[in-house]
């Protein structure tokens, strides 16, 4: 079993803490204990995916979570290709620097872990089908 962290995005983190943060400062201004506690909850649940966005390796499966929340599960002999992005597209990745996994026939998810190389050597090791782009 291997796991993979994701890599984080600092900027990215910033730019959503922004948002949060420029919300608050009306909504203290005003007095509004609710909206207070929103924003707080939302800050807190986003630094908590943030960080704790991994991926595990585990036999012929890629196992990917969002701490308690969210987890996939792909065969990675369904693994097709393996290709750099970019995309802003909402994924379980922490970072911009991403790597989108095409399996199956028309599925793909988008990922971001530290250390890419090492992972795409893994899964290629696993299945030497997976066309890496």
């Amino acid at each position: 079993m291997k796991r993979y962290p994701s890599k984080i995005s600092y900027g990215l983190l910033l730019f959503v803490l922004a948002v949060i943060i420029g919300t608050t400062i009306p909504i203290i201004s005003q007095g509004n204990l609710l909206g207070l506690g929103i924003n707080l909850f939302t800050l807190i649940f986003v630094l908590y995916v943030f960080f704790s966005i991994y991926y595990v390796i585990e036999g012929n499966n890629l196992v990917i979570r969002v701490g308690v929340l969210f987890k996939w599960k792909i065969e990675i002999s369904t693994i097709k290709i393996v290709a750099k992005s970019n995309s802003w597209i909402s994924s379980p990745a922490a970072s911009l620097d991403r790597l989108n996994i095409i399996y199956n026939k028309h599925s793909s998810i988008l990922v971001s872990p530290k250390d890419k190389e090492g992972f795409i050597k893994e899964l290629i090791r696993i299945n030497p089908q997976i066309e890496e782009l």
